[in-house]
């Protein structure tokens, strides 16, 4: 479907760069993922989330020669995680700066798409996903290769079942809800870090019956990230992430009960939205099991 040295500008990603003697302590303590883990030219997703334990946002980190470690995240959210993180710095010797500005952010549909551009190249870690990021920096010249459009590179994060967290997102939920414990984005063995217990509880006690999962609307539809609505089955539903397709219609990530579980009954009624009257959809596979 897309080209396999393609590359996709992603300027929608923002960097923050933790550097210091207690980058690891300091992670380990703030993110849901095991970063003793994290090696250069690998990617380890990560959620930062509230003593409710809902997700403030979605980091991809990358491990640098130099034992520093930079987070990639959407940059309307960077401000306020920077901001958030700094607070509990306290007297560990982390310093945290915004490197959004210096490095440029590239998705390649395959490792082999950068070239031999000088570069700091790592592995997108996604299951049944051989895409790739390169970060360069930011007066570097693009690759030789076609270019890839930000909803191309959507469309591959869809199918692999990737969820962002974006500024309507933020806060909104728990970290099972957005799958993070089938992406690989969640140790259960780790430390304490904040809103541990809550997700703990959740994982032992299997009580999520609201889980991120993916549809293609069956007649036009514009919805975006944030909004909620109302399946055509009556499960209502949030967007986590959107993709506008060619002949109107929308395909989605969004959290919504699980077919035949008692989770609709206890949600409520959605706030008001595009589709709000309820929609009908197929509902598209994901490349990962949710469990029972």
């Amino acid at each position: 479907m897309f080209e396999r040295d393609a590359v996709c500008v992603l300027d929608y990603l923002g960097t923050l760069r933790f550097s210091g003697a207690d980058v690891e302590k300091f992670l380990q303590g703030q993110l849901s993922n095991d970063v003793s883990t994290l090696t250069p030219g690998s990617v380890l997703r990560a959620g930062l989330h509230n003593p409710q334990g809902r997700t403030l946002a979605l980091l991809w980190l990358i491990a640098t020669e130099g034992h520093e470690v930079l987070a990639l995240l959407p940059r309307e959210l960077l401000p306020a995680i920077a901001a958030l993180l700094r607070r509990y710095v306290l007297r560990a010797k982390v310093v945290i700066n915004d490197d959004s500005s210096d490095l440029r952010v590239l998705g390649l549909r395959s490792p082999e798409a950068g070239g031999a551009l000088p570069g700091q190249r790592v592995a997108y870690a996604a299951r049944t996903d051989e895409r790739a990021l390169l970060l360069l920096p930011a007066t570097s010249v693009l690759p030789s290769a076609p270019l890839m459009s930000r909803s191309a590179w959507r469309a591959l994060d869809l199918a692999a079942g990737l969820p962002q967290v974006y500024g309507a997102t933020t806060g909104q939920f728990v970290a099972q809800m957005l799958n993070l414990d089938c992406i690989e984005a969640i140790s259960f063995s780790k430390g304490c870090y904040t809103g541990q217990e809550v997700i703990a509880r959740a994982h032992y006690r299997g009580r999520i019956k609201r889980r991120m999962q993916r549809f293609a609307s069956q007649t036009p539809l514009r919805l975006t990230p944030g909004d909620s609505g109302k399946l055509a089955d009556g499960r209502s539903f949030r967007a986590v992430e959107t993709l506008e397709l060619a002949d109107g219609g929308c395909e989605f990530l969004a959290v919504a009960a699980l077919p035949g579980s008692s989770a609709e009954a206890e949600a409520g009624t959605p706030a008001a939205g595009p589709a709000a009257d309820g929609i009908a959809c197929r509902e598209l596979p994901l490349p990962y099991a949710l469990p029972d």
